[in-house]
């Protein structure tokens, strides 16, 4: 197995030792013996905070829902939220309780993954406060050498997107808040504890680790690998599987006919991947116990798959095919429609659409931010 952050938690305990201790984590924060960061950082140092990303710490908030602050019920220690209505930073009276903040969470790799913008606002208002950030480092499970996609443009900022990366960067979070520290200029005092064993060539199913879901939106491997692609899914009308037991691995709509689409996707012989007509009922989220016809995404070979490109070409068929198809409006008090958070850019809605063009500016792009990336690589 390969040794995460955590794992190599006694190598590094000078960074913790003796300093009162704010913890960023969720779910994913286990070592290789599934013991919890939580735990490891109560037990052995002075854990004095927790604060809470999407989701919770714990994991039992749901996808969007906002966080207030309660205490721990297993180890009594307070947790303030960076998910609130208002704000999802740092604020100054909960940087007065610790002396270093430390982060441990199992990141994606996809520029839309909104724990990676957590751990950047938390670093930025770290180095403003003069207080030491520390980031345990995961391996990034779709490879640390495969890009994809275009950087995000200024004045196309989110919580999907609020730093000029890749839409899959092949950065680990320890590599990410080295690269925007040194970037952006914060001079942040900046510590990572790297990850054993990993080499950068490796996609998580060649890791001997096991999946813990990042979220539940992301159940499986094949999920999270898929997502750069069917991600975009959130920005239409069409269902991307959320309320079924294959998010981000279905698509579909009432109005879709799954065979047709299924044959024309499968024609394209697209690398890696082969498509199924389904018929799925979602239990909650678009299209809500609604029979919708669609697709399912098999993976064939993870290391020929190129999801971005796939999840482009499946949107533009169905927007091709049928007119029922929409890029869904702004919404919760945003100005720009979500496609175009997601996109980091307009050009989802450019029209006419020019795929090809669009497909090698992406190419281009990407092969850009890649060549850049390299100065920052720890492994």
């Amino acid at each position: 197995m390969i040794a995460n952050g955590i794992d190599r938690i006694q190598d590094y305990a000078h960074l913790l030792q003796g300093k009162r201790l704010g913890l960023i984590t969720s779910p994913t924060g286990l070592n290789r013996k599934f013991e919890s960061t939580i735990q490891i950082l109560h037990e052995r140092f002075q854990l004095t905070a927790l604060f809470s990303p999407e989701h919770g710490v714990r994991g039992d908030q749901a996808a969007g829902a906002q966080v207030e602050t309660y205490r721990d019920p297993i180890t009594g220690v307070p947790v303030y939220s960076l998910y609130r209505k208002d704000s999802k930073r740092l604020s100054a009276e909960m940087l007065d309780e610790v002396d270093a903040v430390v982060y441990d969470i199992q990141d994606v790799g996809v520029r839309y993954y909104t724990f990676i913008y957590t751990m950047l606002y938390a670093l930025e208002d770290c180095a403003n406060a003069g207080k030491e950030f520390i980031v345990l480092d995961r391996i990034n499970p779709l490879d640390g050498v495969t890009v994809e996609g275009n950087v995000l443009k200024p004045g196309f900022e989110s919580f999907v997107g609020n730093y000029p990366l890749a839409v899959r960067y092949g950065l680990t979070a320890g590599e990410v808040a080295s690269m925007a520290n040194e970037q952006m200029g914060w001079n942040a005092q900046l510590h990572v504890v790297p990850c054993g064993g990993w080499d950068r060539n490796m996609l998580f199913s060649e890791t001997g680790n096991l999946w813990v879901m990042p979220s539940l939106g992301l159940p499986r491997f094949d999920s999270a690998l898929l997502y750069p692609g069917t991600c975009l899914f959130e920005g239409t009308n069409l269902s991307e599987g959320r309320g079924t037991t294959a998010p981000f691995e279905i698509v579909g709509a009432p109005f879709v006919e799954a065979e047709k689409l299924a044959d024309e996707m499968n024609g394209m012989k697209l690398p890696g991947v082969i498509f199924r007509p389904v018929y799925f009922k979602p239990t909650f989220s678009k299209h809500e116990g609604e029979q919708c016809g669609g697709v399912q995404l098999h993976i064939t070979d993870q290391r020929a798959l190129q999801p971005l490109e796939t999840g482009i070409r499946l949107m533009y068929t169905l927007k091709r095919n049928y007119e029922a198809f929409e890029f869904l409006p702004p919404h919760k008090g945003n100005k720009l429609p979500f496609i175009d958070l997601l996109g980091g850019d307009d050009l989802y809605r450019s029209e006419p659409l020019d795929l090809p063009a669009l497909l090698e500016q992406f190419r281009e792009e990407a092969r850009s931010f890649a060549d850049m990336k390299q100065q920052y690589h720890i492994y």
